[in-house]
Order: C-alpha cells, then sequence, then structure tokens
C-alpha cells in the first residue's frame, strides 16, 4: 500500500476511461489504493462506487467499491462521441489531480486517454497533451515522456511534433537534459544506482559515417562523450533498427530515442496491451495507460484494462520507491 493513494482522473468521458477504471478497481482492490475523479453518471451501468468527499477516505472504501470524487460534468454523454461541452471539466479534473498531488494529498496521478480535438474545441486547450499540460501545471521546465513495460523503457528526445520538424528541434541542449532528466528518475523513482542509458541515432546507420546525415557527428556524440565523462553510464549513438531486439535490450536499463515513433514503435510491438506512458522531471508521480479514448470500442465492454492496471502498479512502486530513497 502507499502512504497516500493514487488519482486516477477521468480523460475523455466519451472514452473507454470510465470503463477500465472500474476493471481496474476489479483487478486491484485491496492491493493497491487508488480512487477515481469525475462525474459518477459516467461509469458503467451497475458499477460499483462510492462517493469520496476526500482522498484520505479511500482506504475505508476500495475494498467494496471504487472510490469516486465528485466532479460533476455539463453536457450530455454519448460512448464514442466527444462533446466539447465537457471540456472545460476534463481540465479541471486534471488540475484538481495536480493540485491534490503538490499537496502531499495522493502519492500519484494516473490520467486516463484524453481527446486533444475535443479539449482544443471546447475549452481551447493549447497543449499538445497531457505530458505538456503536467509540466505548464507544477511550473516545471523540461520533462520527459518514457514508454515503460517489462521488457522495455525508452524515451522520446522530441514529442509531439512533426517528424519534418524533428532535426531542427533536435539541439544539444535539448538532448543533454533529456538524458539527465531520464537517468535521475531511474535512480529516484525505479531505485537504479547506476542506470544503462543507450542512446539512438537519429538517421539511418546512425549516420554512417556522416554519408546519411550529421546529426550523429555534431550533436549527439558529443553529448554522449559530455556525459560519459561526467560519469554518466551510456553508449551511442547506436543505430536504432539494432538496438530493440532480445539481446541488445539486456544491455541497458532505457532508451532514448530521437523522435516519437522511433521510441513508441518497438515497445508498442512488444507489449501493446501492458506499456505505460511515464512522465519524469515533474514534481510529482504520473503514468498513464499507453492507448488512447478508444471510441470505436467505448460504451460496448470490451476495453482491455490492462494497460491502465499496469499504469496503477507502476504508480505505486515508483511512489516506495520514491519515499525509500
Amino acid at each position: 500500500m502507499t502512504s497516500a493513494p493514487i488519482a486516477v482522473t477521468v480523460g475523455e468521458p466519451a472514452g473507454v476511461g470510465p470503463e477500465i477504471a472500474v476493471k481496474a478497481w476489479q483487478a486491484l482492490a485491496g492491493s493497491l489504493e487508488f480512487f477515481w475523479i469525475g462525474d459518477p453518471r459516467h461509469l458503467p451501468q451497475g458499477s460499483a462506487w462510492r462517493e469520496i468527499t476526500d482522498p484520505a477516505e479511500t482506504a475505508d472504501v476500495i475494498g467494496s467499491a471504487l472510490p469516486v470524487l465528485r466532479h460533476e460534468f455539463a453536457g450530455s454523454l454519448t460512448p464514442g462521441v466527444a462533446n466539447p461541452a465537457h471540456a472545460a471539466a476534463v481540465v479541471a479534473v486534471i488540475k484538481h489531480a495536480v493540485d491534490l498531488a503538490r499537496s502531499g494529498a495522493v502519492s500519484a496521478i494516473c490520467t486516463c486517454p484524453i481527446n486533444k480535438k475535443a479539449l482544443k474545441d471546447g475549452a481551447g486547450f493549447a497543449f499538445p497533451g497531457h505530458t505538456e499540460f503536467l509540466a505548464h501545471l507544477s511550473d516545471t521546465g523540461q520533462v520527459v515522456m518514457m514508454l515503460a513495460c517489462e521488457t522495455l523503457k525508452v524515451v522520446p528526445a522530441t514529442i509531439h511534433i512533426p517528424l519534418a520538424d524533428v532535426p531542427a528541434t533536435l539541439t544539444s541542449d535539448l538532448l543533454e537534459s533529456t538524458i539527465r532528466v531520464t537517468a535521475n528518475s531511474l535512480k529516484q523513482d525505479f531505485g537504479l544506482t547506476n542506470p544503462q542509458l543507450a542512446i539512438s541515432g537519429l538517421n539511418p546507420h546512425a549516420g554512417e559515417g556522416g554519408a546519411m546525415g550529421r546529426q550523429e557527428a555534431e550533436i549527439i556524440a558529443p553529448v554522449v562523450q559530455k556525459l560519459a565523462a561526467e560519469g554518466y553510464a551510456l553508449t551511442g549513438p547506436h543505430p536504432a533498427d539494432t538496438m530493440f531486439h532480445a539481446a541488445a535490450r539486456t544491455r541497458y536499463d532505457a532508451a532514448i530515442a530521437m523522435y516519437h515513433d522511433q521510441a513508441l514503435i518497438p515497445i508498442k510491438t512488444l507489449d501493446f496491451d501492458h506499456g505505460v506512458n511515464v512522465t519524469l522531471g515533474l514534481p510529482f508521480i504520473r503514468t498513464s495507460p499507453d492507448h488512447g479514448t478508444a471510441f470505436d470500442i467505448a460504451g460496448t465492454g470490451q476495453a482491455n484494462p490492462s494497460s491502465l492496471i499496469e499504469a496503477l502498479r507502476l504508480a505505486g512502486t515508483m511512489a516506495h520507491t520514491r519515499r525509500a530513497g
């Protein structure tokens, strides 16, 4: 058990978030303390839930029902169809969870998927995703998105930007700070005393000596050399297409990739249902299932809660490790 419960935000209520929250409670009740923030009218009909007014009440409820910290939403709900009228409440729930985390009332936040278009249409949401919004709410400089499963931890240095913008965005400062944040979090939140990092190249064959690009020689290798001289355990730049087979993964604790799909394709191929999105560098712990709102199956009862279950478990483990440190 954690010293304080984990807050689970509703995310997009017309997606699978409410359904997987109930299924996660059914799987984890009694082994992990967490509560859901949202409108209980959005939970699947017949769900066992009980309203709480304070996170501290979670322990008394979690064994018999999903604890719910009520946040009422305006507008009607049709599963699978985003309603921009919900946008302001979706954003407010995230803000509430951050306030609880920063006050110490919760040990971590686990966020269910949001629909960025609905938030933009209904609330003028100006952020590419949860990661950037949480950094804004917590007044944090750079944050890092890690995707984690049992067999791989991987971090993209650039995140939610067009592929065409990656070369200009990938700077020495960005890569260096990404590596530092990742290494520090692996120590603080994962209990690794000397984390081993593998750094990918940007171009095919890691640039092949400049024949396929200069970023490896001009940006990536100098950063690797600088941090290695400071005592960081890291290697690279490696060709990305040789980094993720089974033998290669035994040689590092986390891989740093240069762009979104270079990082997400391998982890989703290895373990699509159990991947977890973790935001590193925040003053609190945040995890999320590594999937979207799944509008196509929302309201059908088919949603797989595995990724949310793993996200909750990892949040609990990270909170314990951070306290112990």
